[in-house]
């Protein structure tokens, strides 16, 4: 004799929910499947979105050009500026891709709105000559207002042109393509008024190129650039 087995109330409810947790976990893993799969990519901004993508392509254009420079006139020592400048890019890349700007974009240094000299500077009507290679020139734009290297002590240098940094370690200090190194200059961000001294120890492709620590002294934060900059030659 065959005996029924029943199964109670109980039991029965207890089945039922059990499916409908398993039910509900699975349109759940569904639904966070489909919106993962149509969440947008992240969008990478480039020097014409961003003040920062701007900054980082402009420091990478400089390291480019002045690694143009040493390429198109080598000396005994551009195989090491070379390489270390590489070294650099390298490191912009870095950053360009952490603050999600295009990885690799270069930009050439702008032209900024000559901005009303401080007290002592001597105003000048030129810019930084957009041309120039940047491998150990040290000639000025002496024809647009810009005396370069030949400047009095004191007197407002670089006309119209934007700062950004070198990418380069160390103590604060700057790079130039026309001034000598132990040649000191004075740079004022006049969107914050904050300024340092720094002594050229290097050449670069720019009129000057501040490295990351004389940088930091005169940046506003998440910026990679100074459009507004007063650069005067004071030693």
């Amino acid at each position: 004799m065959s005996r029924r087995r029943t199964v109670s109330t109980k039991k029965k409810i207890a089945l039922l929910v059990s499916a409908a947790t398993v039910a509900g976990g699975g349109a759940f893993v569904m639904a966070s499947t489909s919106n993962a799969s149509q969440a947008p990519s992240a969008t990478v901004k480039s020097a014409a979105d961003s003040t920062v993508c701007q900054g980082l392509a402009t420091a990478l254009g400089n390291n480019q050009r002045f690694i143009d420079g040493q390429r198109a006139n080598p000396d005994a020592q551009s195989e090491a500026r070379i390489a270390n400048r590489e070294a650099v890019i390298k490191q912009i890349k870095v950053q360009q891709e952490a603050s999600g700007c295009a990885v690799g974009e270069s930009a050439q240094g702008s032209q900024a709105a000559q901005p009303s000299a401080p007290a002592g500077g001597a105003a000048g009507n030129g810019g930084e000559a957009a041309g120039n290679a940047g491998a150990g020139q040290n000639a000025g734009d002496a024809g647009n207002g810009n005396a370069g290297g030949g400047a009095a002590a004191g007197q407002q240098v670089c006309n119209g042109s934007t700062v950004t940094l070198s990418g380069e370690g160390g103590a604060p200090a700057a790079s130039s393509n026309q001034f000598p190194a132990g040649t000191k200059l004075k740079v004022t961000n006049l969107d914050n008024n904050k300024s340092t001294t720094v002594e050229v120890t290097s050449v670069s492709g720019s009129c000057v190129l501040l490295n990351n620590a004389a940088f930091e002294q005169v940046r506003e934060p998440g910026k990679f650039l100074i459009r507004r900059a007063v650069i005067e030659k004071v030693g």
